[in-house]
């Protein structure tokens, strides 16, 4: 057992970095760290709140030292049972570079609940950088096609509001490579 007030670190010196599934009182913590990224669109405190609650099952979170530095929201379509559509995912200034938001998806895929899952979908804008490696390092991980087509469009859906949003599908995936996510 570790002593009070010390730091865990990883090989590289960071301090070690905790994944879970979130639980309903986590929701303004979330909230709170999207609203700290203006890269990212943000929900309402309740939408969180129903996130960390009814979906925890699809969505994760980790903590360094009790902070909450990374949030992976997600959902299984209805229409869809074996796939996770990732909704959102955000990791804070402290914790970038670390292959953080990859872990989470992981996380969220290594769970016997969710051993079902053979597809990951997503949508991204098509001037999104850090999404595109991510999904297309993910795709990569899991030795998995990704395929793209436009989803929702910027006049149709977002009434001019909003860049058009491409639908990210990547899979199948191969379930012995899940554990390759979790890597840093």
């Amino acid at each position: 057992m570790n002593s009070p007030g010390r730091r865990l670190t990883d090989a590289s010196g960071n301090p070690a970095i905790r994944l879970r599934a979130p639980l309903g009182t986590d929701g303004p913590r979330v909230w709170a760290l999207i609203a700290a990224t203006p890269a990212l669109d943000s929900n309402s405190l309740y939408a969180n709140l129903l996130q960390c609650s009814d979906f925890s099952a699809t969505c994760a979170l980790a903590e360094t030292d009790g902070e909450l530095v990374g949030w992976m929201s997600g959902y299984i379509p209805p229409k869809q049972p074996d796939t996770l559509f990732v909704w959102q995912i955000c990791v804070s200034d402290a914790a970038r570079g670390r292959g953080l938001a990859g872990q989470l998806i992981g996380e969220v895929l290594a769970r016997p609940d969710n051993a079902h899952i053979r597809h990951i979908a997503c949508t991204i804008t098509q001037d999104n950088a850090a999404s595109w490696a991510l999904f297309t390092a993910v795709a990569r991980k899991l030795d998995a096609p990704l395929q793209r087509a436009e989803r929702f469009d910027r006049a149709a859906h977002f009434a001019g509001q909003h860049a058009s949003e491409l639908g990210v599908t990547i899979g199948p995936i191969h379930r012995d490579r899940v554990d390759g996510l979790s890597a840093a």
